[in-house]
Formats: structure tokens, C-alpha cells, sequence
């Protein structure tokens, strides 16, 4: 058995875990704490930076740690990129001493899954305000990607928990140019597991969402490569062990 630990902050998109889990099988575990949150529609980057301060989130680094967690990962995209690549370091090595197991951040999930797919040429379909978005798309270029498209919608966690595949469908189409190899979409308060088949057909293309990403970034950190087609092409990667 594998267990996966999750700091998710708020109630908006956690219901994409259990549904993650259910389609990796009966060896692999999510463990999901819910953090304080910043507001169900602050967009705001300083109360979203102060949200993922490693010493507010201890007592939740605590539990997992006691569930048996065997890796960590902080579900919050806005949450690590606002600290810019330096400050989203510090933070997540900060977890892992804290936690005493591998840890991450969504953030980085997303240039790690970027990589294991082989594109460098981005687009970013994002619910957050332009400026956030454009500090996003700064992140991924400071890792080395080649972001071509960055579209904000600037709309709160409370307005996105309730979109369903054509509001997804819609965000990523408006941000996906020909020449992108993938597009992104940011956001974990968005649930968009179950659409991601949809998505990628549509798109003609990989699609990298929020929540996929964090719980894969997971198993990276844990050792684990699972082939599970329905969580779209970041999980059909080898070295595939079948679902």
C-alpha cells in the first residue's frame, strides 16, 4: 500500500481525490487533509502566500505524517508559485524536514509532469486575474518551459467548484493555441478528473490539471508510475505498471 498525503486547502475541488484514488486501485491510498484557506474568493497574492507558510500548516504536516503517509504534496498551485521559484523551494523543503518524508508542491507538480510528457511549449488556461496568471506562466518560464499562451479568467474558488466540462472545456480551448504542446489549467478548487478524456480528445492534446498533477507528483515523490489512462496521457507514461 502506497499513501499519498495531500494538504488541500478549503472544501472546493477535494473531491477529486477519492475519484483519483478509486482509478489507481486498491494499493494506493489518498490521504487528505483540509488546510485553512485565504476565503472561498480571495485572489488576492498576499493572503494566498500567507496560506502556505510552512508553520500554518504543521499541525496538518503533523497528521498525515501520523496517518503513515509515505510522501507529501501541498495542493495549492497559487499557493507555491506566488512564493516565486526560490521562496516555492524553501517551502517545500521546509514540508519535508517538517514531515520528515518527500515533499512537493502543485506548482512543481506541473513542470515535473510537463517534463515527464516531453512538452516545453505551454499553455495556460487559468480561473486566476491576468497578473496571476502572468506570475504563473513566470514560474514555469524560470523552469526552463517556453510558455506561448496565458489566458486569467479571474474567477473565485466559489464560481469555479461549480464548472463543469463545458466551462473547462471553453478556458482550455480560449488558451490553446496551435503551436502548444500541452495546455495547463491551474487551479485546485476546479474538478476536472472526470472531464480530463474529454478535454484531451477535444484539445487534440495533453491537458495538465490541478488536481491530476499533484496526486501523480505524489506517487513520483513515492516511487510509483501507474498506468491509468482514464486520468488522461500523464498517466499512460512508462515504465507502466497496469491498473
Amino acid at each position: 500500500m502506497t499513501a499519498l498525503g495531500i494538504l488541500y486547502p478549503g472544501h472546493s475541488g477535494e473531491d477529486d481525490y477519492p475519484r483519483i484514488e478509486q482509478l489507481l486501485g486498491s494499493n494506493v491510498r489518498v490521504d487528505l487533509v483540509n488546510t485553512e484557506t485565504a476565503g472561498d474568493d480571495a485572489l488576492g497574492a498576499d493572503p494566498l502566500r500567507a496560506m502556505g507558510t510552512p508553520a500554518g500548516l504543521e499541525a496538518d504536516v503533523a497528521e498525515l505524517r501520523l496517518a503513515g503517509a509515505d510522501a507529501l504534496v501541498w495542493a495549492s498551485t497559487s499557493g507555491g508559485f506566488l512564493h516565486g521559484r526560490d521562496g516555492a523551494r524553501v517551502q517545500i523543503r521546509t514540508l519535508a524536514r517538517m514531515a520528515g518524508m518527500p515533499a512537493s508542491s502543485t506548482s512543481f507538480a506541473f513542470v515535473h509532469a510537463a517534463r515527464e510528457m516531453g512538452v516545453r511549449r505551454l499553455a495556460v488556461g487559468a480561473t486566476y486575474p491576468d497578473d496571476m496568471a502572468a506570475l504563473f506562466a513566470e514560474f514555469l518560464r524560470s523552469a526552463g518551459a517556453e510558455v506561448v499562451s496565458v489566458t486569467g479568467a479571474g474567477a473565485g474558488a466559489a464560481e469555479t467548484a461549480a464548472w463543469g466540462e463545458g466551462e473547462l472545456l471553453s478556458l482550455a480551448r480560449g488558451a490553446d493555441p496551435p503551436d502548444a504542446e500541452a495546455v495547463l489549467v491551474p487551479d485546485n478548487a476546479l474538478l476536472t478528473v472526470a472531464h480530463l478524456p474529454a478535454l484531451e480528445k477535444h484539445l487534440g492534446k495533453p491537458v495538465l490539471t490541478a488536481n491530476q498533477v499533484t496526486v501523480w507528483e505524489a506517487l513520483r515523490l513515492a516511487d510509483r508510475r501507474l498506468n491509468a489512462p482514464e486520468l488522461g496521457a500523464l498517466f499512460t507514461r512508462e515504465p507502466i505498471v497496469q491498473v
